[in-house]
C-alpha cells in the first residue's frame, strides 16, 4: 500500500527523550500535537524527558506495607497492649478459665 491509496502522510516532528538510564528514544509526533514533557523509557520503563543531560529521576516507590505495619502507624504499642489483654481477657471469660 502506497501514499496512492492511504493519501499524504501527516508532517511529523521527531523529539529524542533520555531517561536516568542514559537510554535514547526518538518519538515521532504529528507537527500539530502538543509534544508531552515526559515519555516512559521503552528498554527500562522509567520517565525520559528531552533534555538529555538532566533527565527526570526515577520515581521513588514505596515498599510494600502488611496490614500490622497499617496498625501500628496508627496504635502505639501500649494502645495495642491494652487492645491485646482486652482480647485475652474475653477469650478466657469464654473458655471459664
Amino acid at each position: 500500500m502506497g501514499e496512492r491509496e492511504r493519501g499524504e502522510a501527516a508532517p511529523r516532528t521527531r523529539v529524542g527523550f533520555w531517561c536516568a538510564n542514559k537510554h535514547a528514544t526518538h518519538v515521532a509526533f504529528a507537527s500539530d500535537v502538543e509534544v508531552p514533557e515526559t515519555w516512559d523509557c521503552p528498554r527500562c520503563g522509567l520517565p525520559a524527558g528531552q533534555d538529555e543531560q538532566n533527565p527526570p529521576p526515577a520515581p521513588r516507590n514505596e515498599p510494600y506495607k502488611t496490614h500490622l505495619a497499617y496498625v501500628r502507624e496508627r496504635r502505639t504499642d501500649a494502645d495495642g497492649d491494652a487492645l491485646l489483654e482486652e482480647a485475652l481477657t474475653r477469650l478466657r471469660a469464654r473458655r471459664g478459665a
